[in-house]
């Protein structure tokens, strides 16, 4: 009995414990929720100031401005990020034979940069570096607790020695708005490599794909003169160093003809609409206004794709032999004719012809001047239909103001086949061809390239037995 009394005294207090909990947690609900909240917000802080100093990510290295090869002056740019617990240390040294060679060594206090750029100017003979192999070192450590490290370690060569150019081409003849052709050849392989008109620059290509020797195209300016013009063979190896020799020219002297061209309105009328129909910025635009921005700013668009064009030249000789002239046709403008265009007694407008006009019949048959691969065809600003043909090393043939192009991109042609006929499109007044040679991205004189002494004397014989 006394048992059964404490059973039911124990089961009243904890009856009577849950009513009083339940009382109190009807009476103080917020306190529960205020005490989880400020746990919440501990858990939250604590992440929001301790993150970045347990956060496992190692900085990013970025390196610019070098390659495999470490030449006199290198130039040496490097980039390190880290936006979580910032950058602590960047180290960049060079290993060579177990010698280290410290470059640069940057420490940055606690809070101090997600970012750092670090530009340093490698020179080996200061280092006593060898002309061998060495290990470019650049490491980067952030400010995490762990001491996250990134490591970049990359072979390179030591090299200072400049290449040896030797000339293969002594004797120069030039014409003004000509063309040059040399070879020459490295001590070394090359990275760049060609001749330099003043400020021109012209690619040089290799002669042969297992050969030590090349070969250049260059352009002369319709203005050169001798004694004053600065010609010069220029080779870079693969580590920069550089190399340039003058080269032996005589150039002969040529007068440059002048014409005025006196634009009618019958002529603005009837070939102007061409180009609005066909440029939106010309609509609404009067005729005379239309023809001052398609001889000015279409022109040099016009040449400006057509350097990229020419700059994706094959690295092989297609043509053989002299250039096709347009059969039976009547010459009606030379090339680097320099042309000022009136209107109403006004000059509103100049140019340099940069071909040779050539009139037949209308819709006459166009040849391939030579062997070649169509690099370009379609509609070209002012030079209208027009089909490019690549001949190799940087020389190119132009045929435009075409009817029809029957050429297709990419196609293989020889010479004398047909790839269009000729018309009056684009800045045409009348049903001709415009021929135009190029070399090295200019426009040079195309009567060279038809005549079979010049190329004998010029081309075959600096050639020979250099390009096969």
């Amino acid at each position: 009995m006394a048992l059964h009394n404490t059973r039911m005294s124990y089961k009243r207090s904890l009856d009577q414990t849950g009513k009083d909990n339940r009382k109190m947690k009807k009476k103080y609900p917020l306190g529960y929720l205020l005490t989880g909240f400020i746990i919440f917000i501990l858990i939250g802080a604590f992440w929001f100031i301790f993150r970045a100093q347990i956060e496992g990510v190692d900085p990013e290295i970025q390196i610019s401005g070098i390659g495999n090869y470490i030449g006199m002056n290198q130039a040496l740019e490097v980039t390190v990020t880290d936006r979580r617990a910032g950058i602590r240390k960047v180290d960049i040294s060079l290993i060579q034979d177990g010698t280290t060679h410290s470059i640069s060594s940057t420490e940055i206090p606690r809070g101090g940069t997600a970012e750092l750029m670090i530009a340093a100017t490698i020179r080996p003979h200061q280092l006593k570096l060898k002309e061998h192999q060495a290990q470019l070192i650049i490491s980067a450590v952030d400010h995490s607790w762990r001491k996250n490290t990134a490591l970049i370690n990359r072979p390179v060569v030591i090299d200072t020695t400049p290449p040896r150019i030797s000339l293969l081409t002594p004797t120069n003849y030039l014409n003004p708005g000509g063309t040059g052709v040399i070879s020459y050849k490295s001590s070394e392989p090359l990275a760049v490599h060609g001749v330099m008109v003043n400020e021109t620059f012209s690619s040089g290509y290799p002669a042969q794909p297992d050969k030590d020797m090349m070969i250049a195209y260059f352009p002369l300016p319709q203005a050169a003169k001798q004694g004053v013009m600065k010609i010069m063979v220029v080779a870079e190896d693969p580590a920069g160093n550089r190399s340039q020799i003058s080269l032996p020219h005589l150039i002969r002297e040529k007068k440059i003809t002048h014409d005025k061209m006196v634009l009618s309105d019958q002529f603005l009328q009837s070939k102007m609409p061409e180009f609005e129909a066909r440029f939106s910025e010309l609509k609404g635009k009067t005729p005379i206004e239309i023809f001052v921005y398609v001889n000015d700013r279409m022109r040099q668009d016009n040449f400006r794709q057509i350097q990229v064009i020419s700059s994706k030249t094959s690295l092989k000789q297609h043509w053989q032999g002299p250039f096709l002239r347009m059969h039976n046709a009547s010459p009606m403008a030379s090339f680097g004719e320099k042309r000022t265009y009136l209107y109403e007694g006004k000059a509103v407008g100049e140019s340099v012809h940069a071909g040779v006009d050539l009139a037949s019949t209308t819709n006459a048959p166009i040849q391939a001047a030579n062997n070649g691969i169509v690099a370009f065809t379609g509609y070209l600003g002012i030079y209208g239909n027009t089909v490019i043909i690549d001949h190799g090393f940087g020389l190119l043939s132009l045929y435009s103001h075409l009817n029809d192009i029957t050429a297709n991109d990419g196609q293989a042609v020889n010479k004398g086949d047909i790839i269009g006929t000729s018309g009056v499109s684009g800045l045409a007044g009348g049903d001709h061809l415009h021929f135009s040679i190029i070399v090295g991205g200019q426009f040079v004189e195309p009567k060279e390239w038809w005549d079979p002494k010049w190329i004998a004397d010029n081309v075959t014989k600096k050639l020979a037995g250099i390009v096969q």
